[in-house]
């Protein structure tokens, strides 16, 4: 089984891209998505609370995904503290997750880091969906009602998307003028054919 790790800086459009190949029949493993559930786990919000004080917390007891932002996205070291908590716990879902994966060509994993944290080598092939810094911008204002210079804090602990094109087998174009569907059908078919060999 060939496995594809699916990346793109901050509102590049990722998860539109993923749900295309979705489409495909390609089972696709969301990272980020795994590691906003584990927020939830008791074990893993305990040891956030006593990392980072118990104002990241709500009234419930709960992470408050906000607060918690503020305070990593201001501070790189608690940023890597986060990471080390949340990163290994999405490692091991996904590899339990990949081998339930029967009879499959490939998987995918979307995951917004993939080259910063190392994980890159991991994969066999990677795709960086790649858009202007403007339109990225102005979808993740409008999608998490955020201001510019918020998305700008979390942009800059991604590293320029200029380098991940360098160094992605894959680029697909979402520049709301280059048609997404064909690009995502090329490279589904050449993924396909490399996990025959």
């Amino acid at each position: 089984m060939l496995l594809a790790g699916l990346t793109g800086n901050i509102g590049s459009g990722k998860t539109t891209v993923s749900r295309l190949f979705g489409q495909l029949g390609v089972p696709v493993y969301h990272a980020d998505v795994k590691g906003r559930q584990l927020l939830k786990q008791a074990a893993v919000r305990d040891r956030i609370g006593k990392l980072f004080g118990k104002d990241v917390l709500d009234g419930a007891g709960n992470v408050d995904r906000k607060k918690l932002a503020s305070v990593v996205f201001s501070d790189d070291n608690m940023l890597h503290k986060l990471n080390a908590i949340i990163h290994p716990l999405v490692r091991d879902d996904f590899q339990r997750w990949t081998a339930g994966q029967r009879s499959v060509r490939y998987v995918i994993q979307e995951a917004a880091i993939l080259f910063e944290t190392g994980h890159a080598k991991h994969f066999d092939r990677i795709i960086v969906v790649a858009a202007p810094l403007n339109m990225r911008l102005d979808r993740v204002c409008k999608r998490d009602n955020v201001s510019p210079d918020d998305v700008l804090k979390r942009a800059r602990h991604q590293m320029e998307e200029e380098v991940k094109i360098m160094r992605a087998d894959y680029v697909i174009t979402n520049d709301g003028e280059t048609a997404l569907t064909p690009q995502v059908h090329h490279i589904h078919r050449l993924l396909w054919t490399a996990a025959g060999d």
